[in-house]
Protein backbone atom coordinates (compact mmCIF):
# COMPACT_ATOMS: atom_id res chain seq x y z
CA UNK A 1 0.00 0.00 0.00
CA UNK A 2 1.37 3.17 -0.86
CA UNK A 3 1.57 6.00 1.67
CA UNK A 4 -0.95 7.90 -0.55
CA UNK A 5 -3.83 4.64 -0.06
CA UNK A 6 -2.43 4.03 3.36
CA UNK A 7 -3.36 7.87 4.35
CA UNK A 8 -6.88 7.61 2.43
CA UNK A 9 -8.04 4.58 4.25
CA UNK A 10 -6.85 6.48 7.74
CA UNK A 11 -9.41 9.35 6.05
CA UNK A 12 -11.96 6.19 5.13
CA UNK A 13 -11.37 5.56 9.09
CA UNK A 14 -11.63 8.75 10.45
CA UNK A 15 -15.23 9.20 8.66
CA UNK A 16 -16.70 5.92 10.25
CA UNK A 17 -15.61 7.58 14.00
CA UNK A 18 -17.07 11.08 13.36
CA UNK A 19 -20.67 12.46 12.89
CA UNK A 20 -19.57 15.18 10.63
CA UNK A 21 -18.58 15.42 7.45
CA UNK A 22 -14.54 14.60 6.43
CA UNK A 23 -14.29 16.92 3.48
CA UNK A 24 -11.63 16.28 0.84
CA UNK A 25 -9.29 17.36 -1.56
CA UNK A 26 -11.65 16.90 -4.90
CA UNK A 27 -15.08 16.39 -2.63
CA UNK A 28 -17.87 18.86 -3.18
CA UNK A 29 -17.54 22.22 -0.42
CA UNK A 30 -13.75 21.53 -0.49
CA UNK A 31 -13.35 24.95 -1.99
CA UNK A 32 -15.15 26.45 0.50
CA UNK A 33 -14.04 24.85 3.46
CA UNK A 34 -10.51 25.54 2.84
CA UNK A 35 -10.92 29.04 2.90
CA UNK A 36 -10.19 30.73 6.11
CA UNK A 37 -11.44 34.69 6.87
CA UNK A 38 -7.39 36.00 5.44
CA UNK A 39 -8.10 36.06 1.73
CA UNK A 40 -4.04 36.02 1.71
CA UNK A 41 -3.99 32.10 3.12
CA UNK A 42 -4.02 29.92 0.29
CA UNK A 43 -3.52 26.59 2.26
CA UNK A 44 -4.64 23.50 0.58
CA UNK A 45 -5.40 20.93 3.77
CA UNK A 46 -5.68 17.29 3.53
CA UNK A 47 -9.08 17.10 5.36
CA UNK A 48 -11.69 19.31 6.66
CA UNK A 49 -13.53 17.64 9.40
CA UNK A 50 -16.72 19.46 10.24
CA UNK A 51 -16.64 18.97 14.30
CA UNK A 52 -20.38 18.65 15.55
CA UNK A 53 -19.16 17.10 19.24
CA UNK A 54 -16.07 16.42 21.46
CA UNK A 55 -15.98 13.12 20.65
CA UNK A 56 -15.49 13.98 16.85
CA UNK A 57 -12.81 16.65 18.16
CA UNK A 58 -10.94 14.05 19.89
CA UNK A 59 -10.67 11.72 17.09
CA UNK A 60 -9.53 14.41 14.61
CA UNK A 61 -6.70 14.81 17.54
CA UNK A 62 -6.10 11.25 17.28
CA UNK A 63 -5.95 11.15 13.46
CA UNK A 64 -3.17 13.90 13.75
CA UNK A 65 -1.04 12.45 16.32
CA UNK A 66 -1.40 9.00 14.69
CA UNK A 67 -0.13 9.92 11.46
CA UNK A 68 1.99 12.73 12.52
CA UNK A 69 0.01 15.44 10.59
CA UNK A 70 -0.07 19.19 11.41
CA UNK A 71 -3.39 19.62 12.66
CA UNK A 72 -5.03 23.05 12.64
CA UNK A 73 -7.71 23.98 14.87
CA UNK A 74 -10.94 26.62 13.60
CA UNK A 75 -13.41 28.26 15.74
CA UNK A 76 -14.37 31.31 13.81
CA UNK A 77 -11.81 30.79 11.26
CA UNK A 78 -10.76 34.08 11.86
CA UNK A 79 -6.69 33.68 13.08
CA UNK A 80 -4.87 36.86 11.09
CA UNK A 81 -2.12 34.11 10.72
CA UNK A 82 -4.28 31.62 8.78
CA UNK A 83 -3.66 29.13 11.82
CA UNK A 84 -7.16 27.47 11.10
CA UNK A 85 -5.40 25.69 8.10
CA UNK A 86 -2.57 24.37 6.37
CA UNK A 87 -0.97 22.72 3.13
CA UNK A 88 -1.34 18.87 4.30
CA UNK A 89 -2.69 19.50 7.58
CA UNK A 90 -5.90 18.10 8.96
CA UNK A 91 -8.79 20.83 9.82
CA UNK A 92 -10.62 20.24 13.28
CA UNK A 93 -13.41 22.92 11.92
CA UNK A 94 -15.46 23.78 15.26
CA UNK A 95 -18.11 25.84 12.70
CA UNK A 96 -20.81 23.10 13.95
CA UNK A 97 -20.19 23.90 17.72
CA UNK A 98 -22.16 27.00 18.25
CA UNK A 99 -24.97 25.99 20.78
CA UNK A 100 -24.92 28.97 23.66
CA UNK A 101 -26.76 28.07 26.87
CA UNK A 102 -27.63 31.22 29.41
CA UNK A 103 -27.99 30.32 32.97
CA UNK A 104 -30.16 33.41 34.69
CA UNK A 105 -29.83 32.50 38.06
CA UNK A 106 -26.28 31.78 38.19
CA UNK A 107 -25.30 34.14 35.55
CA UNK A 108 -23.56 32.40 32.88
CA UNK A 109 -23.28 30.95 29.75
CA UNK A 110 -21.79 27.96 27.79
CA UNK A 111 -20.70 28.17 24.32
CA UNK A 112 -19.85 25.58 21.85
CA UNK A 113 -16.12 26.57 20.95
CA UNK A 114 -17.33 27.30 17.33
CA UNK A 115 -19.36 30.22 18.02
CA UNK A 116 -18.83 33.61 16.87
CA UNK A 117 -19.03 36.80 19.38
CA UNK A 118 -22.63 38.11 17.45
CA UNK A 119 -24.13 34.53 17.99
CA UNK A 120 -23.22 34.64 22.05
CA UNK A 121 -23.94 38.45 22.18
CA UNK A 122 -27.24 37.47 20.81
CA UNK A 123 -28.13 34.86 22.99
CA UNK A 124 -26.88 36.76 26.45
CA UNK A 125 -28.57 40.01 25.39
CA UNK A 126 -32.06 38.49 25.36
CA UNK A 127 -31.34 37.31 28.99
CA UNK A 128 -29.81 41.01 29.50
CA UNK A 129 -26.35 40.10 30.20
CA UNK A 130 -23.05 40.01 28.25
CA UNK A 131 -19.73 39.29 28.96
CA UNK A 132 -16.73 41.16 27.45
CA UNK A 133 -15.85 40.20 23.61
CA UNK A 134 -14.31 41.72 20.84
CA UNK A 135 -14.93 44.32 17.98
CA UNK A 136 -16.16 42.30 15.44
CA UNK A 137 -19.24 40.19 15.58
CA UNK A 138 -17.58 37.35 13.38
CA UNK A 139 -15.02 36.82 15.83
CA UNK A 140 -14.88 33.55 17.37
CA UNK A 141 -15.22 33.11 21.22
CA UNK A 142 -12.79 30.33 21.13
CA UNK A 143 -9.20 32.55 19.60
CA UNK A 144 -10.22 36.00 21.32
CA UNK A 145 -10.61 33.90 24.85
CA UNK A 146 -7.31 32.08 24.79
CA UNK A 147 -5.41 35.02 23.82
CA UNK A 148 -7.24 37.39 26.31
CA UNK A 149 -9.93 38.83 25.33
CA UNK A 150 -9.72 42.79 24.67
CA UNK A 151 -13.08 44.34 23.62
CA UNK A 152 -15.49 46.92 24.63
CA UNK A 153 -16.33 46.28 28.03
CA UNK A 154 -13.01 45.54 29.39
CA UNK A 155 -12.31 48.49 31.26
CA UNK A 156 -15.44 47.47 33.24
CA UNK A 157 -15.52 44.14 33.17
CA UNK A 158 -11.84 42.72 32.68
CA UNK A 159 -10.74 40.67 29.20
CA UNK A 160 -12.49 37.82 27.81
CA UNK A 161 -10.37 35.31 29.90
CA UNK A 162 -10.93 36.60 32.83
CA UNK A 163 -14.39 35.79 33.32
CA UNK A 164 -13.91 32.26 31.66
CA UNK A 165 -15.45 30.44 34.51
CA UNK A 166 -14.58 26.57 33.12
CA UNK A 167 -13.34 25.34 29.79
CA UNK A 168 -14.25 21.77 28.36
CA UNK A 169 -11.10 20.60 26.60
CA UNK A 170 -9.82 17.68 24.08
CA UNK A 171 -5.98 17.49 24.90
CA UNK A 172 -2.97 16.00 23.03
CA UNK A 173 -3.58 12.43 23.89
CA UNK A 174 -6.98 12.93 22.59
CA UNK A 175 -8.83 13.24 26.18
CA UNK A 176 -11.59 14.88 27.99
CA UNK A 177 -11.00 17.51 30.50
CA UNK A 178 -12.41 20.35 32.65
CA UNK A 179 -10.72 23.22 33.37
CA UNK A 180 -11.13 25.24 36.43
CA UNK A 181 -9.88 26.99 39.19
CA UNK A 182 -11.00 23.44 40.69
CA UNK A 183 -10.20 20.97 37.94
CA UNK A 184 -7.32 20.87 36.63
CA UNK A 185 -6.29 24.21 37.73
CA UNK A 186 -2.56 25.19 35.82
CA UNK A 187 -4.64 24.09 32.26
CA UNK A 188 -7.46 26.85 33.06
CA UNK A 189 -4.54 29.29 34.47
CA UNK A 190 -2.72 28.68 30.65
CA UNK A 191 -5.80 28.74 28.49
CA UNK A 192 -6.45 32.13 29.65
CA UNK A 193 -3.83 34.11 27.53
CA UNK A 194 -1.66 31.24 26.32
CA UNK A 195 -3.34 31.01 23.18
CA UNK A 196 -4.41 27.37 21.40
CA UNK A 197 -1.35 25.33 23.02
CA UNK A 198 -2.38 23.17 25.26
CA UNK A 199 -5.54 21.59 23.34
CA UNK A 200 -8.84 22.13 21.56
CA UNK A 201 -12.08 23.91 23.81
CA UNK A 202 -15.08 22.42 22.91
CA UNK A 203 -17.01 24.86 25.37
CA UNK A 204 -16.67 28.05 27.31
CA UNK A 205 -18.59 28.84 30.53
CA UNK A 206 -18.28 32.56 30.98
CA UNK A 207 -19.43 34.76 34.05
CA UNK A 208 -22.16 37.04 32.60
CA UNK A 209 -23.07 41.10 33.81
CA UNK A 210 -26.02 42.47 33.52
CA UNK A 211 -26.28 45.37 30.38
CA UNK A 212 -28.29 47.75 29.80
CA UNK A 213 -31.23 47.67 26.63
CA UNK A 214 -28.95 50.33 25.05
CA UNK A 215 -25.04 51.44 25.02
CA UNK A 216 -24.44 54.81 23.96
CA UNK A 217 -21.85 54.70 20.91
CA UNK A 218 -20.28 57.36 19.10
CA UNK A 219 -17.80 57.01 15.93
CA UNK A 220 -15.77 60.82 15.72
CA UNK A 221 -13.37 61.81 13.23
CA UNK A 222 -11.22 64.65 13.72
CA UNK A 223 -8.88 66.33 11.51
CA UNK A 224 -5.00 65.25 11.51
CA UNK A 225 -4.07 68.77 12.73
CA UNK A 226 -6.21 68.42 16.02
CA UNK A 227 -5.07 64.74 15.98
CA UNK A 228 -2.19 65.26 18.86
CA UNK A 229 -4.34 67.45 21.05
CA UNK A 230 -7.17 64.60 20.74
CA UNK A 231 -4.91 61.62 21.74
CA UNK A 232 -3.20 63.86 24.32
CA UNK A 233 -6.70 64.24 25.94
CA UNK A 234 -7.44 61.31 25.55
CA UNK A 235 -4.02 59.79 27.45
CA UNK A 236 -4.25 62.28 29.81
CA UNK A 237 -8.09 60.77 30.93
CA UNK A 238 -8.29 57.22 30.38
CA UNK A 239 -6.71 56.51 34.02
CA UNK A 240 -9.11 58.21 35.94
CA UNK A 241 -12.48 57.32 33.53
CA UNK A 242 -15.06 55.85 34.17
CA UNK A 243 -15.37 52.41 33.86
CA UNK A 244 -18.88 52.56 31.98
CA UNK A 245 -16.56 54.20 29.40
CA UNK A 246 -15.45 51.80 26.57
CA UNK A 247 -13.50 54.03 23.71
CA UNK A 248 -10.47 53.92 21.78
CA UNK A 249 -8.37 55.96 19.61
CA UNK A 250 -7.99 55.28 16.26
CA UNK A 251 -6.59 55.85 12.74
CA UNK A 252 -8.96 55.55 9.77
CA UNK A 253 -9.63 56.67 6.31
CA UNK A 254 -13.35 57.72 6.49
CA UNK A 255 -15.57 55.05 5.45
CA UNK A 256 -18.84 55.45 3.53
CA UNK A 257 -20.98 55.86 5.91
CA UNK A 258 -24.50 58.24 5.98
CA UNK A 259 -23.06 60.84 8.69
CA UNK A 260 -19.44 61.01 6.50
CA UNK A 261 -19.42 63.89 3.89
CA UNK A 262 -19.27 62.10 0.65
CA UNK A 263 -16.51 64.51 -0.14
CA UNK A 264 -14.47 63.31 2.65
CA UNK A 265 -14.82 60.07 2.43
CA UNK A 266 -11.22 57.81 1.68
CA UNK A 267 -9.78 60.87 3.95
CA UNK A 268 -7.20 60.15 6.83
CA UNK A 269 -8.65 61.14 10.21
CA UNK A 270 -7.51 60.70 13.93
CA UNK A 271 -10.53 59.11 15.39
CA UNK A 272 -11.93 58.25 18.57
CA UNK A 273 -14.81 55.42 18.68
CA UNK A 274 -16.71 55.57 21.58
CA UNK A 275 -19.31 53.22 23.88
CA UNK A 276 -20.74 54.03 27.16
CA UNK A 277 -22.85 51.57 29.09
CA UNK A 278 -23.90 53.72 31.97
CA UNK A 279 -26.55 56.20 32.22
CA UNK A 280 -27.49 58.18 28.63
CA UNK A 281 -27.00 61.61 29.52
CA UNK A 282 -24.12 61.43 31.67
CA UNK A 283 -22.53 59.69 28.86
CA UNK A 284 -23.17 62.07 26.36
CA UNK A 285 -22.07 64.61 28.74
CA UNK A 286 -18.76 62.23 28.82
CA UNK A 287 -18.29 62.22 24.91
CA UNK A 288 -18.69 66.39 24.95
CA UNK A 289 -15.28 66.00 26.33
CA UNK A 290 -13.84 65.47 23.22
CA UNK A 291 -15.86 67.54 21.35
CA UNK A 292 -14.57 70.73 23.78
CA UNK A 293 -10.80 69.66 22.44
CA UNK A 294 -11.46 70.25 19.14
CA UNK A 295 -14.37 69.90 17.04
CA UNK A 296 -15.13 66.66 15.37
CA UNK A 297 -14.98 66.88 11.12
CA UNK A 298 -17.83 64.29 11.23
CA UNK A 299 -19.81 62.34 13.80
CA UNK A 300 -22.35 59.71 14.63
CA UNK A 301 -23.66 59.32 18.37
CA UNK A 302 -26.53 57.38 18.70
CA UNK A 303 -27.61 54.79 21.39
CA UNK A 304 -28.24 51.08 19.98
CA UNK A 305 -28.02 47.55 21.62
CA UNK A 306 -24.68 46.27 22.73
CA UNK A 307 -24.56 43.07 19.84
CA UNK A 308 -25.19 46.03 17.36
CA UNK A 309 -21.90 47.39 18.50
CA UNK A 310 -20.31 44.98 18.19
CA UNK A 311 -20.93 43.90 14.94
CA UNK A 312 -21.10 47.79 13.66
CA UNK A 313 -17.72 47.34 11.78
CA UNK A 314 -18.68 43.69 10.09
CA UNK A 315 -19.89 44.73 7.01
CA UNK A 316 -16.70 47.13 5.85
CA UNK A 317 -14.79 43.92 6.88
CA UNK A 318 -15.95 40.50 5.22
CA UNK A 319 -14.18 37.45 4.70
CA UNK A 320 -11.73 37.10 1.97
CA UNK A 321 -9.66 40.87 2.34
CA UNK A 322 -5.73 40.26 2.36
CA UNK A 323 -4.67 40.46 5.99
CA UNK A 324 -1.54 41.16 7.36
CA UNK A 325 -1.46 42.95 11.19
CA UNK A 326 1.22 44.09 13.74
CA UNK A 327 1.29 44.66 17.51
CA UNK A 328 2.26 46.73 20.38
CA UNK A 329 1.66 47.17 23.87
CA UNK A 330 1.84 50.53 24.70
CA UNK A 331 2.04 52.22 28.32
CA UNK A 332 1.64 55.90 27.64
CA UNK A 333 0.49 57.96 24.22
CA UNK A 334 3.88 60.07 24.31
CA UNK A 335 4.23 62.95 21.93
CA UNK A 336 6.02 61.43 19.86
CA UNK A 337 4.33 58.02 19.63
CA UNK A 338 1.47 60.43 18.59
CA UNK A 339 3.37 62.26 15.82
CA UNK A 340 4.46 58.50 14.20
CA UNK A 341 0.93 57.69 14.57
CA UNK A 342 -0.48 60.48 12.50
CA UNK A 343 2.28 60.83 10.51
CA UNK A 344 2.02 56.57 9.34
CA UNK A 345 -2.04 56.74 9.67
CA UNK A 346 -2.22 59.64 6.78
CA UNK A 347 -0.33 56.83 4.46
CA UNK A 348 -3.31 54.13 5.39
CA UNK A 349 -3.32 52.24 2.15
CA UNK A 350 -6.77 51.17 1.71
CA UNK A 351 -10.49 52.08 3.86
CA UNK A 352 -10.60 48.62 5.33
CA UNK A 353 -7.24 49.18 6.74
CA UNK A 354 -7.08 50.72 10.67
CA UNK A 355 -4.68 51.43 13.71
CA UNK A 356 -6.96 51.20 17.05
CA UNK A 357 -5.13 51.40 20.48
CA UNK A 358 -7.17 49.99 22.97
CA UNK A 359 -7.39 50.79 26.65
CA UNK A 360 -6.46 47.61 28.86
CA UNK A 361 -6.93 49.35 32.11
CA UNK A 362 -9.66 49.82 34.00
CA UNK A 363 -11.14 46.27 35.23
CA UNK A 364 -7.91 44.28 33.65
CA UNK A 365 -5.31 45.75 36.05
CA UNK A 366 -7.68 44.67 38.97
CA UNK A 367 -6.01 41.20 37.78
CA UNK A 368 -2.94 40.67 39.67
CA UNK A 369 0.09 39.92 37.08
CA UNK A 370 0.41 35.99 37.61
CA UNK A 371 -3.40 35.31 37.86
CA UNK A 372 -3.82 34.00 34.61
CA UNK A 373 -1.37 33.33 31.65
CA UNK A 374 -2.14 36.94 30.03
CA UNK A 375 1.40 38.69 30.39
CA UNK A 376 0.90 42.26 30.21
CA UNK A 377 -1.48 43.43 32.94
CA UNK A 378 0.94 46.68 33.19
CA UNK A 379 0.26 47.60 29.99
CA UNK A 380 -2.19 50.90 29.23
CA UNK A 381 -3.26 50.19 25.55
CA UNK A 382 -2.87 47.56 22.71
CA UNK A 383 -2.22 48.85 20.15
CA UNK A 384 -3.56 47.02 16.44
CA UNK A 385 -1.66 47.53 13.08
CA UNK A 386 -4.78 46.43 11.00
CA UNK A 387 -3.82 46.16 7.67
CA UNK A 388 -6.79 45.05 5.71
CA UNK A 389 -7.12 45.12 1.57
CA UNK A 390 -8.85 43.82 -1.23
CA UNK A 391 -6.21 43.25 -3.99
CA UNK A 392 -3.67 40.88 -3.68
CA UNK A 393 -1.30 42.70 -6.12
CA UNK A 394 -1.06 45.19 -3.44
CA UNK A 395 0.41 43.06 -0.67
CA UNK A 396 3.87 43.79 -1.16
CA UNK A 397 3.18 47.38 -1.02
CA UNK A 398 0.96 47.37 2.18
CA UNK A 399 2.97 44.62 4.26
CA UNK A 400 5.41 47.45 3.81
CA UNK A 401 3.35 49.79 4.96
CA UNK A 402 2.37 47.85 7.98
CA UNK A 403 6.02 47.18 8.94
CA UNK A 404 7.33 50.56 8.75
CA UNK A 405 4.35 51.61 10.65
CA UNK A 406 5.54 49.14 13.45
CA UNK A 407 8.81 50.32 13.45
CA UNK A 408 8.27 53.44 13.87
CA UNK A 409 5.81 53.11 17.02
CA UNK A 410 8.27 50.52 18.41
CA UNK A 411 10.79 52.86 20.53
CA UNK A 412 7.75 54.32 21.99
CA UNK A 413 6.40 50.73 22.71
CA UNK A 414 6.62 48.15 25.62
CA UNK A 415 8.37 44.95 24.68
CA UNK A 416 6.01 42.63 23.39
CA UNK A 417 2.36 42.48 21.50
CA UNK A 418 -0.89 41.24 22.05
CA UNK A 419 -0.71 37.30 20.64
CA UNK A 420 -4.81 37.80 19.09
CA UNK A 421 -3.06 40.45 16.43
CA UNK A 422 0.30 38.99 16.26
CA UNK A 423 1.56 38.35 12.35
CA UNK A 424 2.30 34.84 11.09
CA UNK A 425 6.32 35.64 10.49
CA UNK A 426 6.11 36.30 14.34
CA UNK A 427 7.66 33.68 16.09
CA UNK A 428 10.69 35.34 17.32
CA UNK A 429 8.92 37.47 19.29
CA UNK A 430 6.34 34.21 20.72
CA UNK A 431 8.76 35.07 23.91
CA UNK A 432 8.09 38.78 24.32
CA UNK A 433 4.39 38.49 23.36
CA UNK A 434 3.72 36.02 26.65
CA UNK A 435 5.67 38.69 28.53
CA UNK A 436 6.47 37.43 32.08
CA UNK A 437 4.23 34.25 32.40
CA UNK A 438 6.02 32.61 29.46
CA UNK A 439 8.22 30.46 31.15
CA UNK A 440 5.19 29.06 33.16
CA UNK A 441 3.62 28.29 30.11
CA UNK A 442 6.19 26.36 28.83
CA UNK A 443 6.46 24.29 31.55
CA UNK A 444 2.45 23.66 31.07
CA UNK A 445 3.25 23.23 27.83
CA UNK A 446 5.39 20.44 28.30
CA UNK A 447 3.04 19.04 31.04
CA UNK A 448 -0.09 18.79 28.41
CA UNK A 449 1.35 18.67 25.13
CA UNK A 450 4.80 17.33 24.74
CA UNK A 451 5.39 16.72 21.33
CA UNK A 452 3.77 20.06 20.15
CA UNK A 453 0.40 18.82 18.24
CA UNK A 454 -0.76 22.47 18.85
CA UNK A 455 1.63 24.24 17.76
CA UNK A 456 -0.05 26.26 14.58
CA UNK A 457 -0.64 28.93 16.68
CA UNK A 458 1.87 31.64 18.57
CA UNK A 459 3.55 28.44 19.51
CA UNK A 460 5.10 28.15 23.16
CA UNK A 461 8.11 25.42 22.85
CA UNK A 462 7.63 22.41 25.26
CA UNK A 463 11.02 22.67 24.81
CA UNK A 464 14.32 24.45 24.69
CA UNK A 465 14.73 25.13 20.49
CA UNK A 466 18.60 23.48 19.85
CA UNK A 467 21.01 26.05 18.68
CA UNK A 468 21.45 25.41 14.68
CA UNK A 469 24.55 23.32 14.22
CA UNK A 470 27.18 25.83 13.16
CA UNK A 471 25.97 28.18 16.39
CA UNK A 472 26.98 25.36 18.64
CA UNK A 473 29.74 26.27 20.89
Amino acid sequence: MTQAQAQAAALDALTRRVTGPVIRPGADGYEEARRVYNGMIDARPAAVVRCATADDVAAVVRHAADLHLDLAVRGGGHSVPGFGTGDGAIVADLSPMQRVEVDDAARTATAGGGTTWSGFNDAAAAHGMATPGGILGTTGIAGLTLGGGIGYLSRAHGLSCDNLLSARVVTAAGEHLTASEEENPDLFWALRGGGGNFGVVTDFTYRLHPIPENVLVGLMFFELADGPAVFRFFDDMIDDAPREYGGYPAMHLAPPLPFIPEERVGQPFAAVISSWTGDMEEGQRFFDRFRQVARPAAEMVAPMPYPALNTLFDPLLPPGLQHYWKAAFVTRLTDDAIAAHLEHGARMPAITCAVHIYPVNGAVHDVAAGATAFGHRDATYAANIAGMWPDPAENEANIAWVRDYFAAIAPHSEVGGYVNFASGDEQDRTTDNYGANHGRLTEVKRRYDPDNLFHLNQNIQPHPVPLPRDARP
